[in-house]
């Protein structure tokens, strides 16, 4: 049986859902993101992401439960992407649905993404959507591969 895939607006009870998949050890390794606590998670996203209204963030659902987020960013003149599935979601397609529609609503381009290098699931996420890597960047100690979806992309 197939599940279905969906986005909508980020309600204040996901965000408890947020801040518990960020704070899977398995997710913050292969991310490379020490997680908040949850004051300062909380803060972040009620004045950085959902308080900006140059940020466009949405919940990701499967058959109608909380799954993670997808979020685009300004970063000087440059707009990212950056996304957060649940550990019971990754293996199963629903980032790939997930960021398919994201990218159908999200038509700044081109659109940047910095994973850590380490995340090859999220690299090969990205380039199954289109993404081309162009080089890699470090942010402190870690290597991140940078990866661009072209204007003609």
């Amino acid at each position: 049986m197939s599940e279905q895939v969906s986005l909508r607006d980020v309600r204040s009870d996901d965000l408890e859902v947020f801040l518990a998949q960020e704070h899977d050890p398995e997710a913050a390794r292969r991310s490379n993101f020490r997680p908040r606590e949850r004051e300062a998670f909380l803060t972040h996203w009620q004045t950085r992401v959902l308080g900006d209204p140059t940020v466009f963030v949405q919940a990701v659902t499967v058959d109608g439960v909380t799954a993670g987020n997808v979020v685009a960013w300004w970063e000087e003149d440059r707009r990212f992407i950056g996304y957060w599935l649940g550990r019971e979601y990754w293996g199963r397609g629903v980032g790939t649905r997930a960021l398919t529609l994201f990218l159908a609503r999200e038509t700044a381009r081109p659109l940047h993404a910095d994973p850590h290098a380490e995340n090859t699931g999220s690299v090969r996420l990205l380039e199954k959507a289109g993404f081309r890597r162009t080089g890699t960047v470090r942010h402190g100690e870690q290597e991140h591969i940078m990866l661009v979806l072209p204007a003609d992309g």
